[in-house]
């Protein structure tokens, strides 16, 4: 009786997939061509100890995504020569890469591609702390346009604090902070996305999305309650929580954020961001790892985006990890936030429904 019951439940998550939103059709394939390297001017460490992920794991070559007709041609040929991060056709996308979630970004680089109109026109930046990734994932993507960006742990490793689950205190969690350092300066605008999570519309739809006059876009969810963000230090002491003041802060999720770095850049966001961790290893203002930070520079001026750009949870809570319904509404991105990977649930054979919606992304193959 218990198979009968999760064959069922996959099914159901399988019809729930079809009718979630017209994107999930087919597009033309596209083609798209890598161009990466390491910046110079970031800084290598200067003793690695690298974790050979081919012995790890081994992807599926994925297939060939060509753009559709009505995109264009762009400035890159098939062998990445003549090919610039600066060309104003493209979209970017940041990602992190590291060991424990490179199944999941490879899933998610994935899913943009094969519902994008124009996969040719998406460039990847890939945020790193082990510098040998890059093979592996021209290897899965042998055509990708994009860069690997070294992101030193010891930038933040001393303003990292405890959080409620030890993967929240990873140093490449707080990478999305220095977006604006990391990539070139010709880059204007990015769409930052967690590994944990696939999209299922035409993620230029995200990229075009209006900020108005602010500096991040992101679903915004009002009804939560704020307050349980932060510790009762931080609202008994008005040092700290006026700075709310004549704002009206919402929460959002730090996994889907459509970012302006001209104004980051000017403004000086990250140093922002920067205080409030300095503030917390003294006075233990919230219990999350990077997401208040986030919440203390920018709720409240936030350029709102549908939610449908960020079904999040789906992992359950930070603890148990627990099965999740999708949120009432159209879909265009399925989050798995949350300490329940659909990767870890579908390898142990006890996956909840949902996760039949991430596993057709899912390049992974046991290495021989």
């Amino acid at each position: 009786m218990l198979w009968i019951m999760r064959l069922s439940g996959f099914f159901s998550a399988a019809m729930v997939m079809i009718v979630l939103s017209p994107s999930l059709q087919s597009f033309p394939p596209a083609e798209a061509i890598r161009s990466s390297h390491l910046d110079s001017y970031l800084r290598l460490p200067s003793k690695v100890s690298p974790i050979d992920a081919s012995t790890r794991f081994s992807f599926r070559k994925a297939s060939v995504f060509r753009n559709a007709d009505e995109c264009g041609s762009t400035s890159y040929n098939v062998n990445g020569r003549g090919a610039s991060v600066c060309d104003p056709s493209l979209v970017h996308v940041a990602i992190t890469l590291d060991v424990e979630y490179l199944r999941g970004s490879i899933a998610a680089v994935h899913s943009i591609l094969q519902h994008s109109t124009c996969p040719e026109n998406i460039f990847f930046h890939f945020l790193v702390s082990d510098t040998n990734l890059e093979t592996l994932v021209r290897s899965t993507f042998p055509q990708l346009k994009f860069k690997v960006y070294y992101f030193d742990p010891e930038i933040v490793r001393n303003l990292i604090s405890t959080s409620v689950r030890q993967a929240l205190e990873q140093p490449l969690n707080y990478a999305r902070n220095y977006l604006a350092d990391l990539l070139e300066p010709c880059v204007r605008r990015v769409i930052y996305l967690d590994s944990d999570l696939v999209v299922v519309d035409d993620i230029a739809k995200l990229w075009t999305t209006s900020l108005g006059s602010r500096t991040i876009g992101a679903p915004e969810y009002c009804h939560a309650n704020f307050s349980k963000y932060f510790t009762a230090t931080f609202w008994s002491d008005k040092r700290f929580s006026a700075t709310f003041n004549g704002r009206k802060p919402c929460y959002f999720n730090t996994g889907v954020v459509v970012i302006d770095l001209v104004k980051w850049r000017r403004v000086g966001y990250t140093r922002r961001i920067e205080r409030w961790m300095e503030i917390q290893k003294s006075d233990r203002i919230y219990e999350l790892g990077s997401l208040p930070p986030f919440l203390l520079v920018f709720a409240g001026h936030v350029a709102p985006i549908e939610h449908r750009w960020n079904q999040h949870g789906l992992g359950g809570d930070n603890v148990r990890g627990s099965c999740r319904n999708l949120h009432p509404g159209p879909v265009s991105l399925l989050h798995w936030s949350g300490s329940g990977k659909p990767w870890l649930r579908l390898d142990s054979r006890r996956p909840c429904p949902l996760d039949a919606l991430w596993a057709p992304y899912d390049l992974y193959g046991h290495a021989h």
